[in-house]
């Protein structure tokens, strides 16, 4: 298993490589971007575009107006600014460089896990993404155990008496929580119980109060727990669903197989076929989805949730990077996540062979 680990290890490369190259490869191609935006704010079509910019303003590079130069430039809406500053801010955000070279200056930064700092925000990126991290790794994570304590123990329930009228009932909650969308019921759980039109139990904003630091030990936990509650509750109910249902058809998919029939032939009851037979083998699609599930909860799964929820964690972080074109942000977020998905799916392989010592990877081709 050593030798199929370090494999694992080195084909990260060429992955994280790939990624990284097929993403820079399309942002070049895409419109507008770090320069271009800047100049819309100079330009006026966004007003408070110069306060956004770290030492890039008009005084700074002695621009009194902009029609003081009548010079062309490459970049959309850049007539009449003085080519000067165009070249200026192409080497404030390292665009004077060719494509191909700020690409392998990247990568090499990148293996040293030196992110840079952030386009429009005076910190660092690897800062930045520390800051919003306790915000994601808290939904995240309740997200995950919440769904998966809740969903596999029912779909196996429902395995079990599968037709009955507790499997027909419990399927008719399952569907309809799959298809109500997480962010509807938030919106739904706020009317209900953060002020909205009827009761004021919970808060609306943020991961602790302004006072969180001034409360006890078990007071810090209460008042975590206080503000967690609604954007989980609103999170697991279509993971919830879906891991529910996943589990159902495992279980009876294996069920009805050869083996179980034999082995209650032999005199084994349902409890012990159940432990000893079928839970280890249908059981490793369960562990096949928990890197997706818990990858997932990390990016789109949170970002409609923390916004609504005035979260400010690392889907909300991603998502208004793209639309500021802050390439520093974006490119370090894809690739910290790419290799954390990697190692998180390495991870999962290692879980199938505990659960089964049988499949044995190091016999199979990467």
């Amino acid at each position: 298993m050593v030798l199929y680990i370090f494999k694992r290890i080195l084909f990260f490369i060429p992955t994280i490589f790939g990624i990284m190259a097929i993403s820079f490869a399309i942002i070049q191609f895409a419109p507008g971007g770090p320069v271009e935006r800047i100049i819309a704010q100079i330009s006026g079509a966004e007003v408070s575009a110069t306060s956004r910019i770290s030492g890039a303003n008009i005084t700074d590079f002695g621009i009194e107006s902009s029609n003081n130069t009548t010079g062309d430039n490459k970049y959309r809406g850049g007539q009449g600014l003085d080519p000067e500053f165009i070249l200026e801010l192409e080497r404030q955000f390292g665009f004077d460089k060719p494509p191909l070279e700020r690409f392998f200056f990247m990568i090499s930064n990148y293996l040293r896990f030196d992110f840079g700092d952030s386009y429009y925000r005076d910190i660092s990126v690897i800062d930045l993404i520390i800051e919003k991290l306790p915000v994601s790794i808290s939904l995240g994570l309740w997200m995950t155990f919440l769904s998966y304590i809740i969903s596999i123990p029912l779909g196996i329930l429902k395995a079990i008496r599968d037709g009955s009228k507790f499997d027909i009932w419990t399927s008719g909650v399952v569907i309809f929580s799959y298809a109500i969308p997480g962010f509807l019921f938030a919106i739904l759980l706020i009317i209900l119980f953060s002020g909205g039109s009827y009761l004021d139990w919970f808060p609306l904003r943020g991961l602790v109060s302004d006072n969180y630091h001034e409360l006890s030990f078990y007071g810090k936990i209460i008042d975590y727990l206080w503000h967690i509650t609604l954007p989980v509750l609103s999170m697991v109910l279509g993971a919830f669903a879906t891991t529910t249902l996943l589990t159902k058809n495992s279980f009876l998919d294996e069920i009805e197989k050869q083996y179980v029939l034999t082995a209650r032939a032999k005199g084994l009851n349902q409890s012990q076929v159940l432990r000893r037979h079928i839970f280890r083998n249908a059981m490793l699609i369960i562990i096949a989805g928990f890197p997706s599930a818990f990858i997932a909860a990390f990016f789109t799964g949170s970002l409609l949730i923390e916004t609504i929820f005035s979260l400010d964690g690392l889907g909300l972080l991603s998502f208004e990077s793209i639309i500021n074109r802050d390439y520093s942000v974006v490119f370090a977020s894809l690739y910290i996540f790419s290799l954390l998905g990697l190692v998180v799916n390495l991870l999962s392989d290692l879980a199938y062979h505990w659960i089964d010592p049988r499949i044995d990877f190091e016999k199979r081709e990467l």
